[in-house]
């Protein structure tokens, strides 16, 4: 929560944000590390909850699919990458590669990984409290009726016959003889 105060106005407006920072694990190929008993079934784990991750990756990425359900309950992993991944917010993604030829399948894998995940496209705005979005949207009106009283008091502006406030004859010939 940032707070903005301002000692000529006597008012806080209040914006709000969330920081997550994830290390997601890689993939747990059980034949290649050899794991069993409890590793294996961490190893289970961790892939069950990359794939559900991968699910809604697709699920938000996939332009022709935005009408359907995204699977964000599937894992607790998705859970709590919910906001991240298809709320209002920037998301940052960076994807560990290997250049070992050995590594070439996970390698490969990552990068499709990384690809759905660019293709979520997500509209950002700011997490504004609403009583400061309201005193804000206030402020603006305050300001533009103090314009248009100036402009009456000025002569600019005056209110025709049928009670509608216009530019005045005067005002529009000053400016037509500035030009």
């Amino acid at each position: 929560v940032v707070s903005d105060f301002d000692p000529s106005l006597n008012e806080i407006e209040v914006l709000t944000s969330k920081f997550h920072f994830v290390d997601l694990a890689g993939s747990e190929r059980l034949k290649r590390t050899g794991a069993t008993g409890d590793r294996a079934k961490e190893g289970i784990n961790i892939n069950s909850g990359l794939l559900a991750l991968g699910n809604v990756i697709s699920a938000l990425g996939d332009a022709s699919k935005k009408s359907l359900h995204v699977p964000y309950r599937d894992s607790k992993l998705t859970r709590l990458l919910q906001d991240s991944l298809g709320g209002n917010s920037r998301t940052l993604m960076i994807a560990c590669i290997s250049p070992s030829d050995i590594d070439f399948v996970e390698t490969l894998n990552t990068l499709k990984y990384a690809n759905r995940a660019r293709n979520i496209k997500n509209k950002v705005v700011v997490n504004q409290d609403r009583s400061s979005k309201l005193i804000h949207e206030l402020r603006i009106k305050i300001q533009q009726l103090e314009t248009e009283l100036m402009e009456f008091r000025q002569g600019k502006r005056v209110n025709d016959v049928d009670g509608n406030d216009c530019l005045s004859d005067v005002h529009l010939e000053n400016v037509m003889l500035t030009k």
